[in-house]
Formats: structure tokens, C-alpha cells, sequence
């Protein structure tokens, strides 16, 4: 076992506990800003989906059933802008975490094969290359990486941990530079229904794809915009000549969506009004804790699109950290996502409408 888990960095958010711990002796008990977790209810609706099939005593398969199918692909067609979708273009992942920590495994990627990613970067890019002993790098533009031996391009819009959001024609230039050198793009659009001062585009959109899903693939999650982080509920979207083998992969292995859960995401993308309300509430907590934390002094970066506001007072994160632990607030240190960010910190908009005002009084 040791073999593997010494291939791996020491979990990030260990690292944290000494400051949640003293956070959390504020005497007006801690507001936490860190993991970004949801701490909004599950709409009704998708709970009483999840109610209604808990009577499912049978295996659920890989692929998801017809229904769930047909809800990803509408979706799909219907938010994305994407054309002729058909079932053998979508596939359900058990949460988007555990599929980008095996994606570079289940590819077949191993040594000599490289794996890049942004350079601030939701960490697991990283940890998936090193799952499968694959090399890996970061980049500020994809673009400028040397072709040779780059197996799968990870691209993040928006962003996390910077809410930064690559443009339509950003987008456009990457998939046909990808395409030309014939690279795996893989673009995690998980935080796509939080655009701020921006709209996110996918890169299924056919004017960035040109209408041809070859070589492109697209994650979403259900974690944040329908609060169903707890249902671990995700799906890929892209080329069926991609999907199709990981299909099969996963189906050895076992990877299947509960049954309920299915029946919940069917639930959650047939429906927009919880979707509309629940960024709502992000927004007015955004728009709080942005002024407050700017008449505190820091500074805000890109943040025009995610649950996240990148924030600096020109130190080290770890004294940021550890000034806002003073104050009760814990938030997560800008290098958990790269040595890029070692001066940041990622300020989370998931908390209570009590739990914001509580951190907006303190700072």
C-alpha cells in the first residue's frame, strides 16, 4: 500500500485543522470559508426524487438508465448550446473528484506519458498523474507546452481556486491546438452555472468545437449548483470514442451511481427555478463578504465566476490564514492549488446568510 501512497502529497486539508481548531474557539463560533462545501438545503423536488426510488434493491448500472440519459443529454443540449447529443455522448461519474483521480489511470497513462493542468489548480490533477505514475506540469497557457509525449490537457473554466474564466474564443484556440497535435482535452466546467461578470461557455458549444465532440471531453457536477455534494452526482459529455472505453472501464470496476441518486439528478436538470434561486443566495453572499473583505485591505483577483473569491494583503497565506483564524474565520491557503498562490487565499461563499454576516461584522 505504501507503494501507492507514497506516490501521493500529504492531504492538503490536514493541514488546516490547527487553524480550524483555533477559528473555532472565537467566541462567536467559526465561520467556515474554507472547503467550500454546500450548506444550502437539497431542493425539495430532488429530495423527493431520491425518496421515491429508494426502493431500489437491485445493481444500478454504469451507463445510468434511459431516463438519466436522456436528462444529461437535454440538459446538455439545452444550457450548453451543444448539438445532436446522443446517449453514446454522455456517461455518469460517482462525482467529479473521484473521476479526475483516475481518469489518468483509466486512460491507460503511465510513465513518460505527461498530464498538464493550470498552474493554480484544483490539486487532484495532480494527485491523478501521480495515481498513475504519469508525469506532469502546469502552464499559463496550454498552448505554449511542448506537444511530445502530452497525453491529456486538463483544462478548469471557471476556475478553481481563481474564479477566472476562459473565453469563447480562449477556448476555440486551445481545442484546435489541442486537436492539431492530437492531445485528450479534458475540460472540468463543474463551476459553469456561477458566472458573475462573465458567462462561462462550454467547450461543447459548437462554436468552439466547430461542431465535432472528437477528442473533447466535458465534466459537470451537480455538487454546487442543485447542493448535492452529498449524492456524489457528476457527468462526462464529449466524444463517444472517449467514452465508450471508459464506459467499459468503469463497469469492471464498478463505478455506478446509486439508483436514487440517478433518479435525483433526473430531477435536478430538468428543473431551472432551484438553479436560479440557489445563485441568488451566492450572489448576495458574495457581494458581502467581497466589500467586506476589500475595506479590510485585501485585494481580489479574477473571481468573475465560481463560489470562490481570490483574496490577497500581500503575505504569505499562511499569515492571512492565520489573521482571519483570529477573527474566527477559516479560509483555504492560495498553494493548496500551486506555489503560484502562495500569497492568496480562497475565500468560499458557502455559508449561512447568518455565517456571512457573522464574517462580515468581524472584518
Amino acid at each position: 500500500m505504501s507503494v501507492v501512497s507514497d506516490r501521493l502529497p500529504t492531504f492538503p486539508w490536514d493541514k488546516l485543522a490547527p487553524y480550524k481548531q483555533r477559528a473555532g474557539a472565537h467566541p462567536g463560533g467559526i465561520v467556515d470559508l474554507s472547503v467550500g462545501t454546500p450548506v444550502d438545503p437539497v431542493p425539495d423536488l430532488i429530495q423527493k426524487a431520491l425518496v421515491d426510488a429508494a426502493d431500489s434493491p437491485g445493481y444500478p448500472t454504469v451507463w445510468g438508465t434511459p431516463a438519466l440519459r436522456d436528462a444529461i443529454t437535454g440538459w446538455v443540449e439545452r444550457r450548453l448550446g451543444a448539438r445532436e447529443v446522443t446517449h453514446r455522448h454522455v456517461l455518469p461519474i460517482v462525482g467529479s473528484k473521484e473521476l479526475v483521480a483516475w481518469l489518468p489511470t483509466q486512460l491507460g497513462l503511465g510513465p513518460g506519458d505527461r498530464v498538464a493542468y493550470p498552474r493554480l489548480a484544483y490539486p487532484t490533477y495532480e494527485v491523478g498523474a501521480r495515481l498513475a505514475r504519469a508525469q506532469y506540469e502546469v502552464y499559463d497557457d496550454p498552448t505554449e507546452l511542448d506537444p511530445e509525449g502530452l497525453k491529456l490537457l486538463w483544462l478548469n473554466s471557471p476556475s478553481n481556486p481563481t474564479g477566472r474564466v476562459l473565453s469563447k474564443e480562449d477556448l476555440t484556440r486551445i481545442v484546435a491546438w489541442a486537436r492539431s497535435h492530437g492531445i485528450l482535452l479534458f475540460s472540468d466546467e463543474c463551476y459553469l452555472e456561477l458566472g458573475w461578470e462573465a458567462d462561462p461557455v462550454s467547450v461543447l458549444h459548437p462554436d468552439v468545437n466547430g461542431g465535432s465532440y472528437d477528442g473533447i471531453v466535458a465534466v459537470h457536477s451537480l455538487s454546487k449548483r442543485s447542493n448535492l455534494a452529498g449524492y456524489r452526482a457528476a457527468f462526462l459529455a464529449g466524444d463517444p470514442a472517449v467514452l465508450a472505453p471508459l464506459l467499459e472501464i468503469r463497469k469492471h470496476g464498478g463505478m455506478m451511481t446509486p439508483m436514487p441518486t440517478q433518479a435525483a439528478v433526473v430531477a435536478a436538470l430538468g428543473d431551472d427555478t432551484h438553479v436560479h434561486e440557489q445563485r441568488e443566495r451566492y450572489a448576495a453572499r458574495r457581494v458581502l463578504l467581497r466589500e467586506a473583505l476589500l475595506s479590510h485591505g485585501f485585494r481580489i483577483e479574477h473571481s468573475e465566476a465560481s463560489l470562490y473569491l481570490w483574496a490577497t494583503r500581500d503575505e504569505s497565506c499562511w499569515d492571512t490564514v492565520a489573521h482571519l483564524a483570529d477573527l474566527g474565520i477559516l479560509v483555504a491557503p492560495g498553494d493548496f492549488y500551486g506555489t503560484a498562490g502562495d500569497r492568496f487565499v480562497r475565500v468560499a461563499l458557502t455559508a449561512s446568510d447568518e455565517r456571512v454576516r457573522a464574517a462580515v461584522d468581524r472584518l
